[in-house]
C-alpha cells in the first residue's frame, strides 16, 4: 500500500512488529566517486566544498591521516603527493542523481520513505527480528549491487534508536553494517547507553549537551533515565521527545516529505567577485528563480523578500554589505516578481567594490492558496503559471536551457564555482557518460 492512501504518518507501536529502518551511505560524496573510479578504492579520499575550498567528506583513509572535516585544501595541496591525498571537487549533478536512485531503490523494500537528507532515509518496516536482520541486509546489498555504494542500516522502534542503531552498525565491523536494536542483548545496550555520551544523540548539540551536563547528565542511559516532565519544562518538548524516544516510545512520526517552513535561504560564494550591478543582476536573477522553483515543487509561496550582498571577509578596503527588503504585493512563487523583487537591492551596489558572496531569502511562506488575491491584483504571467512552465522545460532540456532575463543567458557566468577537480557527471550528461573497453 502507497503511504499516501494511509490516514496517517507511519508511527510504529511498541508492542507490534512494526519498526523505523534508518538508511546511511557512507562517506556519501567519496562513495559516489569510487562508484566509478575504483583506484580510488583504498585511498585516502577528500571531497571540497564550494570553489573548490575546503574538505567536507572525507574516506576513512584521510581521516586516518588527520585531515580534519572543514580543512582548507589551501593547506592540504603541499602534502597531498606525499601523503597519497586525492581530491576532487564537489560533484552536485551526479551526487543528487545517485542520491534519488538510492531512494528509489530503497521504495522497493517499503512503501513508507522518508527521505531525510542527500544521503540518508528513514523507512518504515515490519517483521519479526530474525526477518528484520534479513531484511536490512537486504537492504545494504541491493544499494551495493545497483549502485555500488556502500550503506549502514540500523532498526529499531523509533526514529531516534533507528540513528543510534546505524551509528553502532558503523562503528563496530563485528556487525556487517546491520544493526537492529532489539536483536542486541539488553546488557549490551545498557553498556552502550551508559557509554556514549549525550552529545552524540540526534539532535542534540554541544551547547545543549552542556547544559545537560550541568544537571548531571552525561550519557544517554542518563539522559533515558532522566525526568522527563522536567526535561520538558527546563528545556522544550523536543527534549521530552527524545527522552521518550530512547525509551522506545515513538513521538517522532515518519513524513513522506519535509515541508517548507520559514523561510528559504539561496547564497553562494563566488570564484570571481563581482564588481558591477550587471553581473550581480545575473546572480540575482538566478537565485530568484531557483527560489520560485522550489516554492513551485512544494505549493508553498512567500510574502517578504530579502536580498543582500557581501565584500570578502578579509576585503578590509571596500568593506560593504548592502541589503533591502521588499514585500511582496501578496503571496506569491511567480518567478518574474520573485526577480523583479530582488533586483531591488541593484542601486545598492557599488561599481568596482569585489563582492565576494550574495543571496536572497524568500519568507513569510505559506500554503498556495491559503490568501485569495483579488482579480485586479493577479499578474497576467502568474495566472500563466509561467514558473512551472520554465521548470518543465529544464527537466526535459536540462537545467540551462531556459531563464528569465540575464540569468537565461546560454554562456555560463564567470562567477559560478571553481571545480578544477571535477570528475565527469556519468549519469546526467551524455557526452560525460563511462567508456568501458573489452579486453
Amino acid at each position: 500500500m502507497h503511504p499516501s492512501t494511509l490516514e496517517a504518518p507511519w508511527s510504529p507501536q511498541a508492542d507490534s512488529n512494526e519498526y523505523i529502518a534508518h538508511v546511511d551511505v557512507n562517506s556519501f560524496y567519496v562513495s559516489c566517486e569510487r562508484a566509478f573510479d575504483p583506484t580510488l578504492i583504498g585511498m585516502p579520499v577528500i571531497v571540497l566544498s564550494n570553489n573548490d575550498g575546503c574538505a567536507v567528506a572525507r574516506s576513512d583513509e584521510a581521516k586516518a591521516l588527520g585531515v580534519e572535516m572543514g580543512a582548507p585544501w589551501f593547506k592540504l595541496a603541499p602534502t597531498a603527493a606525499s601523503t597519497g591525498l586525492v581530491a576532487r571537487s564537489s560533484n552536485y549533478e551526479l551526487y543528487g542523481d545517485l542520491s534519488a536512485r538510492t531512494m528509489q531503490l530503497l521504495g522497493r523494500h517499503s512503501a513508507w520513505v522518508e527521505v531525510y537528507s542527500i544521503d540518508e532515509a528513514f523507512l518504515g518496516v515490519r517483521g519479526t527480528l530474525p526477518e528484520l536482520q534479513a531484511l536490512a541486509r537486504d537492504m545494504k546489498q541491493d544499494v551495493m549491487d545497483h549502485l555500488g555504494l556502500p550503506v549502514c542500516v540500523g532498526i529499531a522502534k523509533t526514529k531516534t534508536l533507528a540513528k543510534l542503531s546505524n551509528q553502532c552498525a558503523k562503528k563496530f565491523r563485528n556487525l556487517g553494517g546491520v544493526c537492529v536494536w532489539d536483536a542486541v542483548t539488553e546488557e549490551d545496550r545498557e553498556k552502550l547507553l551508559g557509554r556514549l555520551p549525550t552529545v552524540e544523540i540526534w539532535g542534540i548539540g554541544a551547547r545543549l549537551a552542556k547544559r545537560l551536563l550541568g544537571l548531571g547528565i552525561r550519557s544517554m542511559k542518563d539522559l533515558r533515565d532522566a525526568d522527563a516532565v522536567m526535561l520538558r519544562n527546563r528545556f522544550s518538548i523536543v527534549m521530552m521527545r527524545t527522552v521518550l524516544e530512547l525509551r522506545g516510545i515513538p513521538c517522532i512520526p515518519m513524513d513522506e516529505e519535509h515541508e517548507i517552513k520559514g523561510q528559504l535561504i539561496f547564497s553562494r560564494s563566488f570564484s570571481t567577485p563581482i564588481t558591477d550591478t550587471h553581473g550581480m543582476e545575473q546572480v540575482l536573477g538566478i537565485y530568484a528563480q531557483q527560489a520560485s522553483a522550489r516554492l513551485h515543487k512544494h505549493q508553498r509561496q512567500a510574502k517578504v523578500l530579502t536580498a543582500w550582498a557581501m565584500t570578502g571577509h578579509y576585503n578590509t578596503q571596500d568593506n560593504h554589505q548592502p541589503a533591502v527588503t521588499v514585500a511582496l504585493p501578496g503571496p506569491t512563487a511567480d518567478p518574474l516578481l520573485l526577480t523583479r523583487a530582488a533586483k531591488a537591492l541593484l542601486p545598492k551596489i557599488l561599481d568596482g567594490v569585489k563582492y565576494a558572496r550574495a543571496g536572497i531569502v524568500v519568507s513569510d511562506i505559506r500554503p498556495a492558496g491559503a490568501q485569495e488575491t483579488f482579480e485586479p491584483f493577479i499578474h497576467p504571467h502568474e495566472a500563466k503559471d509561467i514558473g512551472p512552465l520554465i521548470q518543465r522545460i529544464k527537466q526535459r532540456h536540462g537545467v540551462n536551457a531556459v531563464g528569465l532575463g540575464l540569468a537565461g543567458m546560454k554562456t555560463g557566468p564567470e562567477w559560478t564555482m571553481r571545480r578544477e577537480m571535477m570528475s565527469p557527471r556519468y549519469t546526467t550528461h551524455w557526452d560525460e557518460l563511462l567508456t568501458v573497453y573489452a579486453s
